[in-house]
């Protein structure tokens, strides 16, 4: 882009010539994408069960233009979505994205956007297949469409834990909660000192975990290859916590979850003792690891358990026994569920 397209003001460049500057950028990967962008509506096709997920995020409330780089939040952006497939053991093949963008916005930044957005596209092989772009008032909002497949005999919902199922967790858990704490204190110190340079050096994973987050196709290919169809399963978006809760109470089960075995990376964890903050907290409230949690059978175990991936980290009981953290010395407490709540003060 020379100097003179990158502030282009998007209402001299209009609707239709920002989506072909955006579009013509796109590559499709899937067979089953008949026609994508450029028509009233795509085409896909599909001899398997369709999924469909979607997600907004909005400037203000999900995300923050101060810390934020526009490329990481395309990225962000793809992978919010198309974690919800993985969790239904699909995978994801299509997306369509929706953008209502102020006058704030240049063509280079819109642009910088969109490349984050193709470039989680190409990782995962999944298509941009459409959607729409329209002005707004204030700021940026994002509304992703995440189309996939699976068989219906794989598909795995969050209503199929059973008695003595194991409860297993991918990868570790309240780093990008942290992520964000860290930003949001040099945010503030920034605030106060505009020429004060953020400490940002000792962070790098738990940055990394809050702004350019991965979804687990990895596990998903390894439970395939393995055989291992799990009972129940979700994504661990709003936290550990929360996420226990929706597969007890679809699956109408107790579970007791065990507070040594929960993985948390020692950058998470340290951080999280310089913020005064109890590091199992952060990963049962935290939320936005996009890691998968999920059930299954206890005779799938042998054939899961040399992954370094995977932490079992409980058991499904019966209902009527409730949903406890085991702490250490043995101690149950009825677990609470404190994770992100879109419509709390």
């Amino acid at each position: 882009m020379n100097e003179e397209e990158k502030n282009i003001d998007l209402k001299d460049l209009g609707e239709f010539g920002l989506i072909e500057r955006l579009t013509k950028k796109i590559k499709l990967f899937n067979e089953n994408t008949l026609l994508g962008p450029g028509d009233d509506a795509a085409i896909i096709n599909s001899n398997k069960e369709i999924l469909v997920s979607s997600d907004m995020l909005v400037e203000g409330i999900h995300f923050d233009m101060a810390f934020t780089p526009l490329k990481h939040l395309g990225y962000k952006s793809v992978i919010v979505n198309i974690s919800d497939i993985y969790a239904m053991n699909g995978t994801p093949k299509q997306i369509t994205v929706g953008l209502a963008i102020s006058s704030k916005y240049t063509l280079e930044a819109i642009e910088e956007f969109y490349d984050g957005i193709l470039l989680a596209c190409e990782k995962y092989k999944v298509d941009v297949i459409g959607g729409d772009i329209t002005s707004c008032i204030n700021g940026l909002t994002i509304s992703i469409t995440a189309i996939g497949e699976a068989m219906k005999k794989e598909i795995v919902k969050r209503s199929g834990a059973k008695e003595n199922d194991l409860i297993i967790t991918t990868g570790d858990l309240g780093g990008a909660y942290m992520g964000l704490n860290v930003l949001q204190r040099e945010k503030e110190v920034w605030k106060s000192n505009p020429n004060m340079q953020p400490e940002l050096d000792n962070y790098n994973y738990i940055l990394e975990r809050q702004l350019k987050p991965e979804a687990r196709r990895d596990v998903i290919e390894f439970l395939k290859k393995c055989d291992v169809i799990p009972t129940s399963m979700i994504d661990i978006s709003d936290g550990l916590a929360s996420e226990v809760f929706h597969i007890c109470t679809s699956s109408n089960v107790g579970c007791q979850l065990y507070e040594e075995k929960i993985p948390i990376d020692p950058q998470t964890y340290q951080t999280s003792m310089d913020f005064n903050t109890n590091p199992t907290v952060s990963a049962l409230n935290g939320g936005e690891d996009y890691e998968l949690l999920f059930t299954i059978n206890q005779k799938d175990y042998e054939k899961i358990k040399n992954d370094p991936n995977l932490t079992v980290i409980g058991h499904i009981t019966k209902k009527s026994q409730g949903i406890n953290l085991i702490g250490n010395g043995n101690t149950s407490t009825p677990l609470q569920a404190q994770g992100w709540n879109h419509f709390n003060k």
